[in-house]
């Protein structure tokens, strides 16, 4: 096979990184108490805030991953014998559970239809029945990448205060945060944890926790076995301490430009753009699906994520052939299923630094495999996306030429 130009890189994480940020690490390593080092590593502490919501948290960045994110949460807040309740949402619900449970943590599991978002009232409820208030903590994840799900933080949090009850919230953003609306203040978040490898463009490598003054209160008296994590370690000015050793330079300055790249095109411009890409996707995967044999798994489109598409497969069709057959024939990744949609589902990320020519361009690598494969879907999914797409241009194109008269005039 002849391979040349460039692929396209559409999992859910890692994410495609900006050349931006591929040439900020492209250096030789600094003396860790160089100038240029402290001010990349402070303006990652100060520019990760806007992107949580947060004027008031405090900021832990390890040399990590999600998963160390999610120790992190709960070797500084919870104790050995502690309850949590974890609404299940799929893979990653049931892996920060399991993660719980190994620090001798009760988790109960609220079950849930993996295909609709966490219901509020079902969180309120079982802390309204918790009169002795044994759950420490609500465990939720925002989006579950497994599923392509995204849950309603806001209003799940809007639930646990109408209760009364103390219950830390804790919310894993990892496959969410940059790429839809988060209000960790305003929303009444405790603990957020996130990674670097999604929405904020760059390698893997760093897991990031942000805490509120309730968490690190409850820190304070948590006895779970913690040193790397331990935020009492972390809690200091200099920056060796900080990052519990060597800081990860090369990741620091990476995040440092992603950073910039962010504060540049701003939030709400983010999440439009978010939103406008997996609106594409989804019109494409509409169209495949009147052929019988694919669906997007999540069944409310209000609750579908603006980062990951999840797209069921029928009986007799596998997905592991066709994903092998995207990623070796067409230089495109689609990520598998996960969990209960192993083998069931394959998954289009679309999140991160992306724009319209690299999704359709993506969305017509697996339509051509789709053909190939002969896997019944109906042909003008890739045609959607670009009538979709075409749409908001115009709208922004006459926008666009609207300001220059008026400024002409």
């Amino acid at each position: 096979m002849i391979r040349r130009g460039h692929g396209f890189l559409n999992a859910p994480g890692p994410t495609h990184i900006p050349e931006r940020v591929l040439n900020a690490m492209r250096r030789q390593a600094i003396d860790l108490e160089d100038e240029e080092l402290t001010a990349a590593i402070e303006h990652c502490f100060s520019g990760l805030k806007p992107v949580f919501g947060t004027t008031q948290a405090e900021i832990f960045i390890y040399a990590g991953n999600g998963h160390g994110a999610w120790e992190s949460a709960i070797a500084n807040t919870m104790s050995a014998g502690d309850k949590v309740l974890v609404p299940q949402t799929g893979h990653f619900s049931t892996g920060w559970a399991e993660m719980a449970e190994s620090f001798g943590i009760d988790c109960e599991i609220l079950p849930n239809d993996l295909r609709v978002a966490t219901d509020p009232a079902k969180i309120a409820a079982c802390l309204d029945a918790d009169k002795s208030h044994k759950i420490k903590a609500v465990m939720q994840v925002h989006t579950d990448t497994s599923t392509g799900v995204t849950h309603d933080i806001k209003a799940i949090h809007q639930a646990i205060a109408a209760t009364g009850h103390p219950a830390l919230y804790m919310v894993d953003s990892v496959a969410a945060l940059g790429t839809c609306a988060f209000e960790m203040d305003a929303w009444g978040i405790d603990v957020a944890v996130t990674a670097s490898q999604k929405g904020l463009m760059c390698p893997p490598g760093l897991g990031i926790v942000a805490a509120s003054a309730r968490a690190l209160e409850a820190h304070k008296t948590s006895t779970a076995p913690r040193r790397y994590w331990d935020w009492s370690q972390r809690r200091h000015t200099a920056h060796y301490r900080a990052f519990g050793g060597t800081c990860p330079e090369h990741l620091i300055f990476a995040l440092d430009e992603a950073l910039r790249m962010i504060e540049e095109e701003g939030l709400e411009a983010i999440y439009r753009r978010h939103f406008h890409l997996a609106e594409a996707v989804r019109r494409a995967v509409d169209v495949w699906a009147e052929g019988g044999a694919l669906g997007i798994h999540a069944l409310h489109p209000a609750e579908r994520s603006n980062g990951v598409t999840a797209i069921r497969t029928a009986e007799g069709i596998d997905p592991v052939e066709l994903r092998l057959l995207v990623r070796q024939m067409m230089r495109t990744s689609v990520a598998g299923g996960l969990g209960q949609l192993r083998g069931r589902a394959f998954r289009i990320g679309h999140l991160g630094d992306l724009n319209e020519p690299m999704i359709l361009g993506s969305l017509a690598a697996v339509e051509t495999s789709l053909e190939m494969l002969d896997i019944a879907h109906q042909k003008g999914g890739v045609t959607a996306a670009i009538d979709y797409i075409a749409g908001i241009k115009k709208t922004e194109l006459a926008a666009a030429r609207a300001a220059l008269r008026e400024k002409a005039a």
